[in-house]
């Protein structure tokens, strides 16, 4: 039996999804590079303040939901896809730099996207007649839904961690870990097989103790690697020896590459993600001294739990994220990787329609975005849902109900990435329930 079919089958298993065994079907190759970049708003991003209709009807109803949390009609920033579905619609007034990429054609829109395993509508919702993700409006369960892809199956790994497994003969020559996080540890990237590295905007992590000046860092290294030398007799402690004498390595490694990299030209945001995405910029640029063909990234920003204070909260959230990625697209074309790099946004759920009086609660569906010059921009994918509190798409209570799986997004990504079709169910275990498995905003 081959490593991969063995590799197959144990990723199967893992995604809760029953393969004859042996199986066997043709790795993907990987021509070329391409990058994934997955940014996490956590805490739960409104959305449907982030891409707001514009018309007056259908402005109307939202405005009736959202009562004090409404973005003025004026203020919107117009957006005019290529694919009208009778409504017109803008992007929240902080967002100038996602308008503009969206007119550019470098940005989609995925309206109305979660976690679903199978199509789900409201009545079918009410008569509990559908399966349903467990734990629904709960941050940590929903985090991990968008993470794992998991439905109802207890998972350890997540997709982008999958899908790491399922190249790891393709990139085999790579020298550093097909995912990164600039986010810490991240169950999105854990794989069965594949292990993903971390680094933090200023570059591989180092040890502590080993940077303290020159002369002493200098002498606790020499003694620290003369001690992880020594050979143990200990199948644990060898293994354990391995694993910080490739930590130090691969730092040094990392580390040299970006300092003899020109700091890039184009301004980047203070904030954590602006920096986060700056260092992804930089290593991206560096790949070619690592061999890579595929890597993917996380990079993840906080503060969108908005119970409180929204209006007050929102438009500097929605205004980090815009001018982040803005800044990070304008980045990859001054290094010559726009068309290489896909960039897309996930978050713990939606918010409901209604206010509370200062801020909104749990929901579920919500809209993502997704960026790069091969995304085939200016246009909205999936269907807009009618933001009407007790309407057609409201569970209960302003939540919206999702009309596009977070299973059909992913496979959409994976796909782009070289995941063929005969592997796409150990990525998104949940995609057969759907009829369409590609959402077709990557060409």
């Amino acid at each position: 039996m081959h490593r991969r079919d063995l590799l197959r089958y144990c990723a199967s298993a893992l995604a809760g999804v029953t393969l004859p065994f042996p199986a066997f079907s043709a790795e993907a190759g990987t021509p070329g590079y391409k990058c994934l970049v997955n940014i996490f708003l956590f805490g739960g991003n409104d959305a449907f303040n982030l891409v707001v209709p514009r018309s007056d009807a259908e402005y109307n109803t939202y405005a009736t939901s959202r009562q004090n949390l409404a973005v003025p009609q004026a203020d919107l920033l117009a957006i005019s896809p290529n694919n009208p579905d009778g409504a017109s619609y803008g992007f929240h007034p902080s967002a100038t730099s996602l308008q503009t990429l969206f007119e550019t054609g470098d940005l989609a829109i995925i309206a109305n996207t979660g976690p679903l395993i199978e199509p789900t509508t409201k009545d079918a919702y009410l008569a509990q007649s559908v399966a349903l993700p467990p734990q629904l409006f709960s941050h940590n369960d929903q985090q991990d839904q968008w993470h794992t892809l998991k439905g109802k199956s207890p998972l350890n790994t997540g997709w982008a961690g999958r899908i790491a497994d399922l190249m790891q003969n393709s990139t085999q020559d790579q020298l550093l870990a097909l995912n990164t996080s600039i986010a810490g540890t991240t169950l999105f990237q854990a794989g069965a097989t594949s292990t993903p590295y971390t680094v933090s905007v200023n570059g591989a992590n180092t040890y502590g103790a080993l940077d303290q000046g020159a002369q002493l860092g200098g002498a606790r290294r020499t003694a620290f690697e003369a001690y992880l030398d020594r050979g143990f007799t200990n199948l644990h402690a060898r293994a354990l020896a391995e694993v910080h004498q490739r930590s130090l390595n691969t730092a040094d490694k990392v580390n040299q590459a970006l300092a003899l990299v020109p700091q890039l030209t184009t301004p980047f945001p203070e904030s954590s993600l602006g920096q986060q995405l700056n260092i992804i910029a930089r290593l991206i640029a560096v790949k070619d001294q690592f061999a890579m063909s595929r890597q993917i990234f996380f990079a993840a920003t906080g503060g969108f739990d908005t119970h409180d204070d929204q209006n007050q909260l929102q438009p500097g959230l929605i205004q980090n994220l815009s001018d982040s990625i803005g800044a990070f697209n304008a980045a990859l074309a001054e290094i010559g990787q726009g068309e290489n790099v896909v960039t897309s946004t996930q978050s713990d759920f939606g918010r409901t329609l209604t206010s509370n009086g200062d801020g909104t609660d749990h929901g579920w569906g919500s809209h993502q975005i997704v960026t790069g010059a091969s995304v085939l921009g200016r246009r909205i994918y999936g269907n807009m849902p009618i933001l009407e509190i007790g309407g057609e798409n409201d569970a209960t209570g302003g939540r919206i109900i999702p009309t596009t799986s977070a299973d059909q997004y992913a496979a959409t990504l994976a796909s782009w990435f070289g995941i063929g079709a005969e592997d796409m169910d150990l990525v998104a275990p949940n995609l057969s329930n759907f009829t369409s498995k590609n959402l077709g905003f990557l060409g």
